[in-house]
């Protein structure tokens, strides 16, 4: 656009235009506690259902294209969605009964979920499970606290060591990253647990893993695709459960 000015004058108006300007004294994110930018025009229960419509929308054209994988993105966005909530899942046991098992989502996977109560931890493999649903008369809330509070130390140490900062951390390695059933046990390399097949159950402390066993202190290897759960428990009910289980060997060896 052509003034007619030469650059000094234009220059000169410029700035007298700015002085007669009404600015505010502070920055728009120092006014008042509310956000600088909203995440959407509507309002913020708008903006949730539309974006869960959408993550929704996406899951449904990635599982048509790979249907394969569709009960894996689905139990996945499922427990996403219910992070550290009470969900109870339904697995089918060999007499084409289902078992129940219920606890808070703890850890979201590649191929698995562990859910914990007050004296357990449950693995169990998305093959395995039939159904996953929140129990009767839960609420379904969502934590929205989680876009507001942030740690800006974690910030700095995130942005200057990314990879030290995060294997330090179970929560921040469940947040960046999405663990294979495999890679999750060893880390927990001693812990006596109690793996369930469709066939048996296997009572030993987790001596480590391979790319296709579960190795148990008992020298005992489990395929993974046999693999329907494993629960963990405290060390004197796991000396307690080997003895049973080695006594009822006993006796039927006798009998």
């Amino acid at each position: 656009m052509k003034t007619g000015l030469r650059h000094q004058e234009y220059v000169k108006a410029l700035l007298e235009k700015r002085k007669l300007e009404k600015r505010n004294i502070h920055p728009i994110h120092e006014i008042g506690d509310s956000i600088t930018s909203p995440p959407s025009a509507v309002s913020f229960e708008e903006n949730r259902l539309l974006t869960e419509y959408m993550e929704q929308k996406n899951i449904q054209l990635l599982s048509n294209s790979m249907p394969l994988l569709k009960k894996h993105l689905v139990l996945k966005k499922f427990f996403k969605m219910k992070r550290s909530q009470e969900v109870l899942i339904y697995t089918l046991k060999k007499n084409e009964d289902f078992a129940k098992t219920s606890g808070k989502v703890s850890a979201i996977g590649r191929d698995f979920v562990m859910l914990t109560n007050l004296v357990e931890r449950i693995w169990i493999p998305y093959e395995s499970i039939k159904a996953a649903n929140i129990p009767p008369g839960v609420p379904t809330f969502t934590n929205s606290h989680q876009y507001f509070l942030y740690d800006n130390d974690l910030k700095k140490k995130l942005l200057k060591s990314f990879g030290k900062t995060v294997s330090k951390r179970d929560a921040l390695i469940q947040q960046f990253y999405e663990e294979s059933l495999l890679t999750n046990l060893n880390s927990w390399i001693g812990l006596w647990v109690q793996v369930s097949t469709a066939d048996y159950e296997v009572i030993g402390r987790i001596e480590g893993t391979s790319n296709k066993h579960l190795l148990l202190s008992n020298q005992t290897e489990i395929p993974w695709e046999a693999v329907k759960q494993i629960s963990s428990f405290r060390f004197l009910k796991g000396w307690y459960l080997a003895g049973k289980s080695m006594v009822q060997k006993c006796f039927s060896s006798l009998s």
